[in-house]
């Protein structure tokens, strides 16, 4: 004998208005396939409903097909190599929504986050981004960057937003067609610093990045390779490169200066400068200095 459940009408009005068509997740991972199932779980619980687009750099750890087993709903791309941030480029010309949210495998989205996230680049149509508050850990720490972004010199938009030139890939969403149209997160990036490039080439374009306070992203930090000196040195190449093709002469000196001063040590600050010098050849040939507006808010900002 089986048994069913019937939804009364005003169950399935609610459900409906719960249902957000308008953005979807994506999630690039990579051997951690414990942190990305608790992701999907709490992802699961969301009265969005988005549908979720996992992208898996070549992982070793069953990944893939775990989530097969336990999130069939999840639709998962499995890479045949480690590309880095640029999976989530993948993830992105998959998605069929106007708007896509960013998760790592180790964050994921408040409830109601996704929704008002929509509705904001729904009334501000030149916004190609929008950056959440990301709360980092059990005790929900405001996370530095977003402390930054909340007191930044920029002056406010009208729609009382902050505006910003940077971003962390773990709590933003994106327009879709200002995303892919920009050229997504650059595969010679990997992890680490890959968001600084692709914000200043969606300012240049004339899109507004905002951070909104309301939109929150938890963010649960995975151990695995965050700490150590290669990726420390390859974030620090990174915003070498960065400054190097789109900064201004002055501003990418000044910047490469500030930038190795800060470096942990003066070994991690040779080895940088070493790795960023042996892409130079690449860097000149791609070399697109930012309209004077956006050099002028990298200065505020670093004034």
């Amino acid at each position: 004998m089986s048994t069913s459940v019937r939804l009364s009408a005003a169950d399935l009005a609610d459900e409906q208005r719960a249902h957000d068509p308008r953005i979807s997740v994506v999630i690039a991972t990579c051997n951690r396939a414990d942190s990305l199932l608790r992701t999907l779980q709490m992802l699961r619980k969301l009265p969005e409903r988005p549908p979720v687009i996992v992208v898996d750099n070549a992982s070793s750890d069953g990944a893939a097909a775990k989530v097969a087993q336990s999130f069939p709903e999840v639709r998962v791309l499995a890479l045949p190599s480690n590309i880095g941030a640029a999976a989530r480029n993948a993830g992105c010309r998959e998605a069929t929504t106007p708007y896509v949210a960013f998760c790592d495998d180790d964050s994921w989205w408040s409830p109601g986050s996704l929704r008002a996230a929509a509705d904001k680049l729904d009334e501000h149509p030149r916004a190609a981004l929008i950056n959440a508050k990301v709360l980092v850990g059990a005790g929900a720490d405001l996370d530095p960057t977003c402390a930054e972004m909340a007191s930044s010199a920029l002056p406010a938009r009208a729609c009382k937003c902050k505006p910003i030139v940077g971003f962390l890939a773990a709590g933003a969403v994106v327009r879709r067609s200002a995303f892919l149209q920009a050229g997504g997160f650059d595969d010679r990036y990997g992890i680490g610093g890959e968001e600084e490039l692709l914000a200043l080439d969606l300012a240049a374009a004339g899109w507004d990045l905002l951070y909104v306070e309301n939109i929150v992203a938890h963010h649960h930090p995975s151990p695995a390779g965050r700490n150590d000196l290669l990726r420390q040195r390859r974030q620090l190449r990174n915003a070498l490169w960065t400054a190097w093709l789109r900064r201004s002469l002055r501003g990418a000196l000044q910047h490469t200066q500030r930038l190795l001063r800060s470096a942990r040590s003066p070994a991690l600050a040779r080895g940088a400068l070493y790795d960023a010098l042996s892409g130079l050849h690449w860097v000149l040939r791609h070399r697109r200095p930012v309209p004077k507006s956006v050099e002028s808010a990298l200065r505020c900002l670093e004034s």
